[in-house]
């Protein structure tokens, strides 16, 4: 499952992939975020800890991973099927 946090004062986002539920993640933010001066530990698919101070978050996003896509896409082969005859012969 992927997670985005955003950190405040940062340009950039945290992403990651976590083998933990999406409802694990939420009751770790929520109990980090009620403790005023809480820690969020989070661990991603390869064990790896983000340790991060829960008054810098800005936002907590929990979705699911996008599956990692192999070639160009379905939106590809739709245009190649439009372009066949185009194709240059040799």
């Amino acid at each position: 499952m992927e997670v985005k946090i955003g950190i405040t004062d940062s340009p950039r986002e945290l992403v990651f992939t976590s083998t933990q539920t999406p409802d694990e993640v939420e009751e770790l933010v929520t109990a980090a975020l009620q403790q005023g001066s809480g820690l969020l530990s989070l661990t991603d698919e390869k064990g790896r800890r983000f340790l991060i101070h829960a008054t810098k978050i800005a936002y907590v996003e929990i979705g699911v991973a996008d599956a990692r896509r192999v070639g160009f896409g379905i939106g590809a082969e739709a245009a190649a099927g439009r372009h066949a005859g185009k194709a240059t012969s040799g």
